[in-house]
């Protein structure tokens, strides 16, 4: 059993707080949820909206129809009316003039005067937590489920705020329940512990137990948000975070850090990964690890900040001038970000080379309940260095950093302090050591070096995965957040006879 719900309206009318707020609720409550919210690249202004899909099962995308639309305004009817269907329920400002559905489908109406009873509480601003009223009666969702979440929000502001949204949200729960009889019961709640959790966080996370602790970033829509939630934890881990003056300065930071034998990262999008094309050739050339994490969205150019797309894939794969031993990794699910980007530390360090990331705005801003996050399994290991006691056996100078006599081109680097391990870390070609060379044959020589790092490569059983029958007519092919909706249209198709 599952119900939709979706808030809609202007930026700047609380849109994302009240659907934070119910996401919050229902997720504590024992509902498995997904939320999603679309916003346009404005400050204020301009439609935005939030939609949660409500499950008593684990779901991984924001679903096509709708049970329930809060509508602030017409172009939130006009917007989102594809999605509803005969018997949704439309509950809309009728404070408003000129706030009218459309009557082509059969749908259940409460038009309910928002502005006008926040404006009977002093504050219109609270017209958001009279619509959640209302929305908690439609779905016979009980008031002291949204005591602590209230709390918890304004607490900071003050009794009278916290005892003012309380007011707001009781009176829409009773004027829909004295007005109105559609009621959209929730599905069956289970007993797990859920947390809500975004793409984001989850990256953020993976990171942090990839045993990152310096995080060099320049803000970007959608990838801010790992920068913020790394500045908010990595210190309690002795990292850092730096906010650098742009992406090219973000990028060399983080190889620096790497080069210095610290665990390091940059987070960034489409514009700000174009700008560090020649910084991930440096890492490339000078074999030191390097993870990126590219939060796509819509290009190209500025191109649509605030809009998901899967268009960096070949700059991922190609980007950088030369060729240069790389690794690409895209997750699927908001879980799956951490697991990858977890591996994308141990990946960068064992093969000495850039490791991508590559999520997109819709992984990496939805939210959804998860059950199934066992952070034990996740421990750091280091590879591919030397140790002192090995450095020890050499005389000063002997020390070979790019030592051609390695079979799988993998050679032991060292970190500034260590004795006899000194080395120049060269953006030219160079020798074993780090002399710049032009000799052809040893410039040959180097780039195999480099290139058969990956030769051996093990993709594992996660690199493909086949759902579904290995024959048959139809073949599904994607990468990335579509799998989840692909995964569902399979099922229809097989429902189908297909």
């Amino acid at each position: 059993m599952e119900r939709t719900w979706k808030v809609g309206g202007e930026q700047g009318e609380g849109i994302d707080s009240t659907g934070e707020i119910l996401a919050k609720v229902l997720n504590r409550t024992g509902h498995y949820i997904f939320a999603y919210r679309s916003f346009m690249s404005l400050i204020k202004g301009g439609h935005t909206n939030y939609k949660i899909r409500i499950s008593d099962r684990p779901v991984h995308y924001h679903g096509d129809q709708l049970d329930i639309l809060l509508a602030f305004d017409q172009l939130s009817i006009e917007m989102n009316w594809s999605e509803l269907h005969d018997g949704s329920l439309i509950i809309y400002d009728d404070s408003k003039k000129g706030i009218a559905p459309k009557e082509d489908k059969k749908l259940a109406l409460a038009p309910i005067p928002l502005t006008n009873m926040a404006k009977e509480l002093g504050n219109e601003i609270v017209k958001n937590m009279v619509a959640c009223g209302a929305s908690a009666a439609a779905m016979d969702l009980p008031l002291t489920t949204f005591e602590p979440v209230i709390e918890e929000l304004f607490a900071k502001k003050g009794e009278k705020v916290v005892e003012l949204n309380r007011q707001a949200l009781r009176k829409g729960f009773e004027y829909y329940r004295e007005n109105f009889r559609e009621r959209f019961p929730l599905p069956p709640r289970g007993n797990k512990k859920l947390a809500l959790v975004s793409g984001n966080e989850m990256t953020g996370l993976g990171a942090l137990l990839g045993g990152c602790r310096f995080l060099a970033a320049y803000p970007i829509t959608p990838a801010t948000e790992i920068m913020y939630w790394m500045l908010r934890f990595l210190p309690y881990y002795g990292g850092r975070v730096v906010q650098a003056e742009d992406e090219i300065a973000a990028c060399i930071m983080a190889i620096g850090a790497n080069y210095a034998g610290v665990r390091a990262a940059t987070s960034t999008s489409g514009p700000g990964f174009s700008l560090m094309q020649e910084a991930i050739g440096l890492a490339g050339m000078t074999e030191t690890p390097l993870v990126i994490i590219d939060v796509q969205r819509g290009g190209p150019g500025t191109g649509l900040p605030t809009k998901t797309e899967q268009s960096d894939l070949n700059e991922m794969l190609y980007g950088s001038h030369g060729e240069i031993p790389r690794i690409v990794l895209i997750p699927s699910t908001i879980e799956e970000s951490l697991h990858f980007t977890f591996h994308a530390f141990e990946l960068a360090e064992k093969y000495q080379c850039p490791v991508i990331v590559g999520t997109d705005l819709y992984l990496g801003m939805s939210k959804k309940s998860s059950d199934s996050l066992d952070l034990s399994k996740y421990q750091v290991k280091r590879h591919s260095m030397v140790t002192q006691e090995e450095l020890d056996r050499l005389e000063k100078g002997e020390y070979k950093r790019y030592n051609l006599d390695v079979e799988n081109g993998i050679s032991p680097r060292s970190i500034p302090g260590q004795r006899n391990g000194r080395y120049v870390a060269l953006s030219n070609e160079h020798d074993e050591g780090d002399v710049e060379i032009e000799d052809p044959d040893l410039r040959r020589r180097m780039f195999d070096k480099r290139m058969k790092k990956l030769a051996g490569f093990d993709f594992g059983p996660e690199s493909i995965e086949w759902i579904g029958e290995r024959e048959g007519d139809l073949l599904l092919v994607c990468f990335g957040s579509p799998r989840v909706q692909l995964e569902e249209a399979l099922d229809q198709l097989l429902q189908e006879g297909r």
